[in-house]
């Protein structure tokens, strides 16, 4: 399995970006996918997730500002990232988890290298 993120990178509060992940070696409409972050010296957090169904869940902290999505056509999954935070930055990891829930994915999802999303005030 091969997950391959990208759209990092640095912008201003207040701005927004859009991180992709590219999937290979398994079919996003059977799993649970999502989004979790870990800033330095942080614990892991859970961000957003997307099940097979559709359904979507997001961490209190970016409720309203950020927006999870699939196209299971392409396998690619999606984070749309508005109205940034000094907070949000961290190391941005897509995962796949055979279990729902963004507690799970957190936790016990596949995960590969990351994108660093830095936001200056």
């Amino acid at each position: 399995v091969q997950l391959v993120e990208s759209g990092g990178g640095s912008v201003q509060a207040g701005g927004s970006l859009r991180l992709s992940c590219a999937a290979s070696g398994i079919t996003y409409s059977s799993y649970s996918m999502g989004w979790f972050r870990q800033a330095p010296g942080k614990e892991r957090e859970g961000v957003a997730t997307i099940e097979d169904d559709g359904t979507t869940s997001y961490a209190d902290s970016v409720k309203g500002r950020f927006t999870i999505s699939k196209d299971n056509a392409k396998n690619t999954l999606y984070l749309q990232m508005n109205s940034l935070k000094p907070e949000d930055t961290a190391m941005y990891y897509c995962a796949v988890s055979v279990v729902a829930g963004l507690g799970a994915l957190t936790t016990f999802g596949y995960y590969r290298q990351g994108t660093q999303v830095t936001v200056s005030s």
